[in-house]
C-alpha cells in the first residue's frame, strides 16, 4: 500500500516540477511513526531553501487533497534529503558517482561492517568502491553520503 501511495505522489510531484527545471525530486517515502508521514524530499545545486520547500508543499498539498487517494490522516513534510542523505535509487547512484558514501552492511564483509570510499558504481546487484571492493547489493543495510567535519 505505501509503495503505490509513494509511486503515485512521486508521479504528481514530478509533474509539479516540469514547472521549476531547477529542482529535483530526490524520495518520496510515506512512513508510520507515531503518526503517518509523506515526506518528499527535493534538492537543486546550490540547495534548497524554506521557499522552495513551501511553495512545493502548498501545490502538492492542494492536489493531495483534491484527489484523496491516502486513506490515512498524516502529516506532509517537504524538505531537504540533508548532506547525508541515504542513496536508494538507480538515480541516487548516477547523481553521486565518485562522491564519498558510508556503507554499512548486515553482517561483515571481508572483515569489516562498515566501509568508507568513493562510489565507482553501482548496478543494482554490486556496489563497487574507488579501493576495487565490490560488495553484494544483499548485504548492504544502507548507503549514506559521507560527510566530512
Amino acid at each position: 500500500m505505501s509503495a503505490k501511495i509513494e509511486e503515485r505522489v512521486e508521479e504528481i510531484v514530478r509533474g509539479l516540477l516540469t514547472d521549476v527545471p531547477e529542482l529535483e525530486l530526490v524520495d518520496v517515502e510515506y512512513v508510520r511513526e507515531r503518526d503517518y508521514y509523506l515526506r518528499v524530499y527535493i534538492d537543486k545545486e546550490g540547495g534548497i531553501d524554506i521557499d522552495d520547500c513551501q511553495a512545493l508543499s502548498e501545490r502538492l498539498e492542494e492536489i493531495l487533497d483534491r484527489e484523496d487517494f491516502i486513506p490515512d490522516a498524516y502529516i506532509l513534510e517537504v524538505s531537504s534529503p540533508g548532506l547525508d542523505r541515504v542513496l536508494r535509487k538507480p538515480r541516487d547512484f548516477e547523481r553521486d558517482r565518485g562522491k564519498q558514501v558510508d556503507v554499512t552492511l548486515y553482517a561483515p564483509f571481508d572483515g569489516k561492517k562498515q566501509w568508507t570510499g568513493a562510489l565507482t558504481d553501482c548496478d543494482g546487484k554490486t556496489l563497487t568502491l574507488d579501493d576495487g571492493i565490490q560488495i553484494p547489493m544483499e548485504q548492504v543495510s544502507q548507503i549514506r553520503l559521507h560527510i566530512d567535519f
